[in-house]
């Protein structure tokens, strides 16, 4: 899949996804690109390299994604114990559009708005 694809995918999940370029003040950081839901990151990439695409998960299914397919691998710059990521050039179409809504319902799960306050399930 394309940056521009996977832009537009991540966008059509919700209405309360937003975009940002939050690290631009940092080396190496300007270029990368997060997709947030209730103010947390699901997703991000370098637009300058897109390779891979770093994504919220369940940690019991980290092993077994990493064993079946080889466009998984270590995210960038966060815990492989709760993230994973993909490559999203050599990665189906499919199992990236799968893992991205898991990382988005993971996130809005956890980070619901109930009348302004934080809902940390």
């Amino acid at each position: 899949m394309n940056i521009e694809d996977y832009r537009e995918y991540s966008l059509s999940l919700g209405t309360d996804v937003e975009e940002k370029l939050p690290f631009q003040k940092f080396k190496n950081g300007e270029g990368v690109l997060v997709f947030y839901v209730h103010g947390h990151m699901f997703s991000f990439f370098d637009c300058n390299d897109f390779s891979v695409i770093s994504l919220k998960c369940q940690p019991e299914r980290i092993e077994d994604l990493k064993a079946k397919y080889e466009c998984i691998g270590n995210p960038y710059n966060e815990s492989p114990k709760h993230w994973v990521g993909i490559n999203p050039i050599t990665a189906p179409d499919d199992l990236l559009k799968e893992l991205t809504r898991n990382s988005y319902e993971i996130v809005k799960a956890k980070y619901k708005k109930n009348d302004g306050q934080t809902d940390n399930i």
